[in-house]
């Protein structure tokens, strides 16, 4: 495991075991003061916090399955797996698999084929633990709150019908079942070492997607702010009741 990657796993779980009082102090109104929209639709309402009259809404059926598709599907998921394929490229990882276009277009496919199957076993188990794994972006201000609200919303969830920030099995479980489904294709000699090691990087980038919702596409304080109807955008709903 790299450095960094152990960095990363130190802070998520010290914010995870942090006393309520600290984490509160650490990451205002976690998972609260945000929401979603991954088709410039119809936005998700957020969870109501002491400074806020928003009323939390449970995503319909409808908006977890455009959900879905626009994580598995979306334009993040191919960037992130051209992306990911590029340093393997460059790094010849698995040499077996050569170099040139070709060798690059299935490094590629392996990586948008793990992104699809982390993604669906996310929802699937998400489904099965009646967890809201939308990522919702923190409106709070500063730096490290945000960056603490993003981190730490890669391995928590929102439940019940106030929609309470709670720990995720399914984000924690489904990077790894991504990268453990790669070794099917995979050079023979990898084998379940391996997929962890690639699990861990896989956590590492869906850790790196909450950063990019949260600093970059489409939404207030981000990079581009402006692209509200972009299929990266992720705004603040309005919280007045429709007429």
């Amino acid at each position: 495991m790299s450095l960094r990657m152990a960095h990363l796993l130190v802070a998520i779980t010290a914010l995870l075991t942090a006393q309520p009082r600290v984490l509160a102090q650490v990451i205002p109104s976690l998972r609260t003061h945000a929401a979603i929209e991954k088709t410039a639709a119809q936005p998700v309402e957020i969870p109501p916090t002491a400074d806020s009259d928003a009323i939390y809404t449970a995503p319909t059926g409808q908006q977890k399955l455009r959900s879905f598709a626009s994580d598995a599907f979306g334009p993040y998921a191919f960037a992130s797996a051209v992306f990911a394929g590029g340093i393997q490229q460059a790094y010849d990882a698995p040499p077996e698999w050569g170099g040139g276009f070709h060798a690059s277009t299935v490094r590629v496919a392996s990586n948008f084929g793990i992104e699809l199957v982390t993604t669906t076993v996310h929802y699937g188990l998400g489904a099965v633990f009646h967890e809201d794994i939308a990522y919702y972006r923190c409106l709070c201000t500063g730096l490290f709150p945000r960056l603490g609200h993003a981190l730490i919303s890669t391995v928590t969830a929102s439940r019940g019908k106030d929609g309470r920030s709670a720990f995720s099995f399914s984000g924690l479980a489904a990077p790894y079942a991504g990268a453990m489904a790669a070794l099917a294709w995979y050079p023979d000699r990898m084998g379940a070492k391996d997929g962890f090691r690639m699990g861990n990087y896989n956590l590492l980038g869906q850790a790196g997607q909450n950063l990019a919702f949260e600093f970059i596409f489409g939404g207030p304080h981000t990079l581009f702010g402006h692209s509200r109807h972009s299929l990266f955008s992720r705004r603040a709903p309005t919280t007045d009741p429709e007429p």
